[in-house]
């Protein structure tokens, strides 16, 4: 797969999230898949081939971190030179939302990673009342990705409580061969001033408000004030913006900086009980280093904590929030040299199953089958090379010369359609629309170009069956051009020799027959309805939500829609039946249907404006009404040509 990453943070920055990722992308680049980081620019301008610097600013009163800055025409631009099968966005900055929005124009799916509670930070910075709107910022921007991955089972139930919607469960992996017990070094001891068996606390991280440090640090005090003769040393390995803070308000404390790599492993190994008080981790990687390590840890029951330790058998909890409870467990460790080995050695064991591998084999699945299932829509996204195989395939409605047209859509669909021949049944170009001023646009263009290929290049045979939208065409009737014939109706013979009878059905419509103003003016109503649709949409789209139309759900609800339908239906079963034919094939009421009237089958193709459906006919004489979304998701799962298949395969039905 061709993956896009787009985040802040990355390598060399030392924090979970850039951490996380560098391991992610390294596992889905070992796997042989093409990543693309797209960052934050760094301080020393230094990056990689597989980089991309994007423009960012400092994230005020905390100087390390890079924030990035709104990108759409960038994304836009290297998407459509460089397509990605999935874009996958780890931070949800201004960039970050910008990502999402141009994956989403251009059709691209997208993933979006929850590494960092922002919202639960605004208490540490002094801005709690921004509490509410950082949860509905995150929410809407969340929701308008296919997936949202989530570390932990206790995380996804939590933002499911707060309207968050399809989330999936991937954990977070360690290292067991880097951190290491065996690692342990008695110069390192020394060299903070322990040497004898005296008990070392440690705290790992960066130094910021966020990881409630003073808490630790000064639990730690509360635990020497009190317990003066017993031997104990605290050691803070990280650095950040309360670095200077932490060290003028503990001085006793050893303060040794950021380290890296095999340092890192070695600081790990040199302490006896790891103290992890952070309340707003999403999962907190520093716990499974210090774990496989093989140290004692105490850790509110959260987050990672929540996820693998077992109080009192692989590390102590205590509640989220009671401080009397951290230092209890960490008092329990200092009269009890045993219990540190003992639940040290159990933490080593608990964690080294928890490789990196199982959680890249969880990514790549997880990035697969949204690359697969979705198109940033919610359609499928099958193989460019995917084709179904049938006789005949009908359309109608289309609409051409309207804003609402979904050109672009029925382009694709016919894309992977093979077929001797294409009905099209009526009101495919709107002329009723182009006189009142409506504009042709550039994509309508390119559906009729779509059309002429597939007559030239494999043959198909064209019959357009004029509508009422595009009766203009009367007067040209009937008309025949290679292959592109024009008439007002037709008798399809199937494969199994059953006749159909083909008329776009507003013959049927006394209105659009005898009043023919009366029809234009409802016509007009109808494009008011669509832009009424156009906006609503617009709103839902960006609070995340699926497609939603409002004049289907109007003329599911009134009743005088509902028996026009039926009253439709018998009237073209009757004429069906006069023409001795066993079912008729219609358009008009923009409905797809697939149905009995009588002894006739009624089939109708829909349209592609709102439902985006068509009538399908196979080597067989089969036919059926097919859903764009489910059509390409059947073709993304290899699962077309039968009923079977359209039975079985995930998320797809007839009409």
């Amino acid at each position: 797969m061709r993956i896009d990453v787009v985040t802040d943070t990355y390598e060399p920055d030392v924090n979970g999230v850039a951490l996380t990722l560098g391991r992610l992308v390294g596992g889905l680049r070992m796997r042989g898949h093409l990543v693309h980081v797209m960052r934050a620019s760094e301080r020393n301008g230094s990056f990689d081939p597989g980089e991309t610097a994007m423009p960012s600013l400092p994230l005020p009163m905390y100087h390390e971190v890079k924030i990035g800055l709104p990108s759409a025409d960038r994304f836009r631009a290297r998407w459509m030179k460089k397509r990605p099968d999935v874009v996958y966005v780890a931070t949800e900055s201004p960039m970050g939302a910008s990502a999402v929005k141009a994956a989403r124009t251009l059709e691209v799916p997208v993933v979006m990673g929850f590494h960092t509670n922002f919202h639960q930070y605004m208490k540490d910075y002094h801005f709690s009342r921004l509490e509410t709107a950082a949860v509905n910022y995150l929410r809407k921007l969340h929701n308008r990705a296919g997936m949202t991955v989530v570390p932990t089972e206790e995380m996804r139930r939590t933002l499911e409580g707060m309207g968050f919607e399809r989330l999936s469960v991937m954990g977070r992996g360690v290292d067991a061969v880097l951190f290491d017990p065996a690692r342990r070094d008695a110069s390192l001891r020394q060299s903070w001033g322990v040497w004898r068996d005296e008990v070392v606390f440690g705290v790992v991280g960066r130094l910021a408000r966020e990881k409630n440090l003073v808490t630790a640090l000064g639990l730690y005090t509360r635990l020497q004030r009190e317990f003066p003769d017993c031997g104990m040393k605290m050691v803070v390995v990280g650095d950040g913006p309360m670095m200077n803070s932490l060290r003028s308000e503990f001085p006793d404390a050893v303060f040794c900086g950021m380290r890296r790599g095999e340092d890192l492993a070695r600081h790990y190994a040199a302490m006896d009980v790891l103290l992890f008080a952070s309340e707003t981790e999403t999962f907190g990687n520093v716990l499974l280093e210090g774990m496989a390590s093989g140290l004692a840890t105490v850790s509110y029951r959260y987050a990672a904590s929540a996820d693998v330790v077992l109080d009192g058998i692989n590390g102590l909890q205590a509640e989220k929030g009671d401080e009397e409870g951290f230092y209890s467990a960490m008092r329990r460790l200092l009269e009890d040299g045993e219990m540190i080995r003992r639940l040290g050695k159990q933490a080593r064991r608990t964690v080294n199953s928890r490789t990196w591998d199982s959680i890249h084999d969880r990514f790549e699945e997880l990035l697969a089958s949204v690359a697969r299932e979705e198109n940033g829509t919610g359609c499928a996204r099958p193989p460019r090379d995917a084709v179904l195989e049938c006789r005949t395939v009908f359309l109608s409605d289309l609409h051409l010369g309207t804003k609402d047209c979904k050109a672009d859509e029925c382009r694709k669909f016919l894309k992977h359609v093979r077929a001797g021949k294409i009905v099209l049944v009526g009101d495919i170009v709107d002329a009723w629309a182009l006189s009142r001023g409506s504009r042709w646009r550039r994509r309508h263009t390119r559906f009729v170009r779509t059309l002429l290929k597939k007559m030239e290049q494999e043959d198909v045979e064209v019959l357009y069956l004029r509508g009422n939208h595009d009766d203009i065409l009367e007067k040209f009737l009937p008309f025949h051009l290679g292959g592109l014939k024009i008439a007002r109706e037709y008798v399809h013979q199937a494969a199994d020799g059953r006749r159909y009878l083909c008329v776009h059905g507003d013959g049927f419509d006394a209105i659009s027959t005898n009043h023919r103003w009366l029809a234009m003016l409802g016509s007009l109503g109808y494009d008011v309805l669509l832009m009424v649709n156009r906006f609503y949409n617009k709103y839902r789209a960006w609070r995340g939500r699926e497609y939603y139309s409002v004049s289907c759900a109007i003329k599911g609800r009134v009743k005088s829609a509902v028996n026009f339908i039926g009253k439709y239906e018998e009237q073209l079963q009757r004429l069906a039946v006069k023409r001795q034919c066993d079912g008729i094939i219609a358009g008009h009421v923009h409905h797809p249907a697939d149905t009995m009237v009588g002894k006739v089958r009624y089939l109708n193709c829909g349209d592609w404006v709102e439902t985006m459906s068509a009538v399908l006919e196979y080597g067989d004489g089969r036919m059926e009404t097919v859903l764009y979304k489910d059509f390409m998701k059947r073709l993304a799962y290899g699962k077309c040509g039968t009923m079977e298949d359209a039975e079985t395969s995930p998320g797809t039905g007839d009409s």
